[in-house]
């Protein structure tokens, strides 16, 4: 069986959870990784007992031109995405996975996607949570009706200070400009970055796009946060009521995640159904001490006058990785639309610079 080729830009903190999907399969091989520092490459050849002579690139475009590859991961700050997008597609590399956000402006987007379908590169943004096992079973029962018509979805991001990996201070400052951080007056690290996830989570839960959205945020540390989103789904179909939803971006700076392999971030949803209500609690931090809680299971459900509660499952954030990573090489090797294409990333990119642009106007903005 030949084995598909992989190639890594980028290695730095994400990379430890990204590679995990490829270190067991036997239909895939890591043939090279860049990094801008070569030395950084290395450490984690060692650390993932990667073949010792694999090849380092210090530049994406040297390893692109010399490198033959069928897969290639894009693990690069935002500002970079664009660029390395289009070069790989003109080597005609078959699949791209870009890290979220796909890009800072939608012409960076549509220039990523018409490089791509020039090439037939196959282009994925990575969204590493819609494949935690807890998260994939809500979809699922969503999706069979099990609430009901779904009305309205309420996701709380409660972010700390302490705890977890440290971020290095390379990746710190790139993020402090805000023309590579969603484009504000201030820079939008919450509503840009880490929101990412939020925003594509309201897509895919109700697979609906976005007509109107309304935000506000305040500062606190450089960070656009606190920070309130409210947003309405267009109704591409009849539904029991219109749906809308919201987000909040909540601040603990004195709360100590310590118990975290990742990020201090935690994520809670909850979804309102004609019929019932879905109760998903911990994201980022699933497997924390709160997962084997009694009175704090991963997801549950109330509805017909019970509560129904589920518990077994994988309970650690890197298992969403896994399960991307797999995903990925299923729809490269299958030649299939990847959940959160191209144009969907564009799609969810769109209402995310909107709640921006909200921000900055103190109005409400429709969702073009």
């Amino acid at each position: 069986m030949e084995k598909l080729k992989v190639g890594i830009i980028g290695t730095g903190v994400i990379f430890d959870l990204n590679i995990l999907g490829y270190l067991n399969r036997e239909d895939v091989e890591i043939t090279c990784l860049c990094n801008r520092t070569v030395e950084k490459a290395k450490q984690k050849i060692n650390r993932f007992n990667l073949k010792k002579n694999l090849p380092i690139y210090s530049d994406y475009k040297e390893m692109l031109d010399k490198e033959e590859l069928d897969l290639v991961e894009i693990l690069l700050p935002h500002h970079i995405h664009a660029d390395a997008t289009i070069y790989a597609a003109q080597k005609e590399v078959k699949g791209i996975s870009v890290q979220k956000p796909i890009a800072l402006t939608l012409e960076e987007a549509d220039n990523m996607i018409d490089a791509c379908e020039k090439s037939g590169s196959i282009l994925s943004i990575y969204e590493n949570f819609v494949f935690a096992p807890h998260i994939t079973k809500a979809k699922k029962l969503l999706d069979s009706d099990y609430i009901g018509d779904p009305s309205s979805i309420r996701i709380k991001t409660a972010i700390g200070t302490e705890g977890g990996w440290k971020i290095p201070e390379s990746a710190v400052i790139w993020r402090k400009d805000p023309k590579k951080i969603g484009g504000g007056s201030e820079g939008s690290p919450i509503l840009f970055d880490n929101g990412w996830h939020a925003f594509s989570l309201a897509w895919w839960f109700f697979n609906e796009e976005i007509e109107k959205v309304f935000a506000w945020t305040d500062i606190y540390q450089g960070l656009d946060a606190p920070a309130y989103v409210m947003f309405k789904y267009k109704q591409s179909k009849e539904h029991v009521v219109p749906q809308f939803g919201n987000m909040e971006f909540a601040l603990m700076p004195e709360m100590n995640f310590s118990d975290s392999k990742y990020y201090p971030v935690d994520e809670f949803i909850e979804i309102i159904g004609s019929r019932g209500i879905m109760k998903i609690n911990q994201c980022t931090s699933i497997g924390n001490k709160m997962s084997n809680s009694e009175i704090f299971p991963p997801l549950v459900i109330i509805r017909d006058g019970k509560v129904e509660t589920y518990n077994d499952f994988e309970k650690d954030w890197k298992h969403s990785f896994i399960n991307a990573t797999n995903y990925l090489i299923d729809v490269l090797k299958k030649n299939k639309e990847p959940i959160l294409s191209g144009e969907q990333a564009r799609s969810i990119l769109k209402f995310n610079l909107a709640a921006i642009e909200s921000v900055e106007q103190g109005i409400e903005i429709y969702v073009d």
